[in-house]
């Protein structure tokens, strides 16, 4: 019943691209019509990047490679997204937070703001073939965080490596 790749990942997409869309409508200052826009060419862009990436019956294959991360280095995505509405990566990093993880797996769209804040899920939906998504222990313990815009002290962070 599947169709391609490219279908099933939709919602997780458009889960991810709406998530860094509110964080900078929150942070003020764009016009929703970029906005939108910055939306659907974030989207894709994903879309494009992913598309041979994107492993439903082995979700975590190829996480590092889907992982979207703004740690003093701006996404290329997001700031590719960014370029088409006009908006500097400046002027991005004054209006996202600093450290933000941004995991987009099959089934499970997730994130994390500074290097030591808990993992939040954006969306989930159960695998097909009733195999167990992993479990995040600090999963109800987030309430919209990027609110409070917390963010955490900056020291030289150790470089994560993502095992494929």
């Amino acid at each position: 019943a599947g169709s391609g790749a490219g279908e099933d990942m939709r919602t997780e997409i458009s889960t991810a691209a709406a998530f860094v869309t509110r964080l900078l409508r929150a942070a003020g200052g764009v016009g929703e019509e970029q906005l939108r826009c910055f939306r659907e060419c974030l989207q894709e862009a994903m879309h494009e990047h992913y598309k041979h990436h994107w492993f439903p019956l082995v979700p975590s294959k190829g996480s590092g490679y889907r992982c979207i991360r703004i740690n003093h280095k701006m996404d290329p995505l997001v700031g590719k997204a960014a370029g088409m509405i006009g908006l500097s990566h400046e002027r991005l990093f004054q209006l996202l937070p600093s450290e933000l993880t941004l995991w987009v797996d099959p089934f499970e769209v997730s994130y994390r703001i500074g290097e030591d804040g808990s993992i939040c899920v954006l969306h989930e939906s159960p695998q097909p073939g009733g195999k167990v998504a992993k479990q995040l222990e600090s999963r109800t313990s987030c309430k919209e965080e990027w609110r409070i815009g917390r963010s955490s002290p900056s020291k030289s962070y150790n470089m994560m490596t993502v095992s494929s």
